[in-house]
């Protein structure tokens, strides 16, 4: 099954793509030439939501999360977004945008690991 967005989040990715934060700009860079030959899609559109960088086949989304996702209604909205992605099958990696910046190298590394996984899974 595909995982499609809906027309306002198609819109809402084309929008994003065009402002990425500088953390989202370096991991972009570091996935999309990955020696490991998977595809990333940044800012990718999946039902109602927009992932910063999904790989359709590990089914693995990654989320860069600001400052901004410790406050308000913030940590409950991604709780509903993850469940949802659970349900769709698909798997989330938070990272902090600190975290990107501080340790690129080691977060690549991280997630390549998982999608590798999660690839041959669901293949085998």
């Amino acid at each position: 099954m595909r995982l499609a967005g809906s027309d306002s989040s198609r819109r809402n990715a084309r929008r994003l793509r065009r402002a990425m934060t500088p953390p989202e700009v370096g991991l972009w860079l570091a996935l999309r030439g990955n020696d490991a030959g998977l595809r990333f899609r940044r800012q990718h559109a999946a039902g109602p939501y927009v992932l910063d960088f999904y790989c359709a086949p590990a089914k693995l989304a990654i989320e860069v999360d600001g400052e901004a996702h410790n406050r308000g209604d913030r940590p409950l909205r991604d709780e509903l977004r993850d469940e949802w992605l659970a349900i769709q099958g698909t798997h989330v990696l938070r990272y902090t945008a600190v975290e990107v910046l501080t340790n690129l190298d080691g977060v690549v590394r991280e997630i390549l690991t998982i999608a590798l996984a999660r690839r041959e899974r669901s293949e085998g």
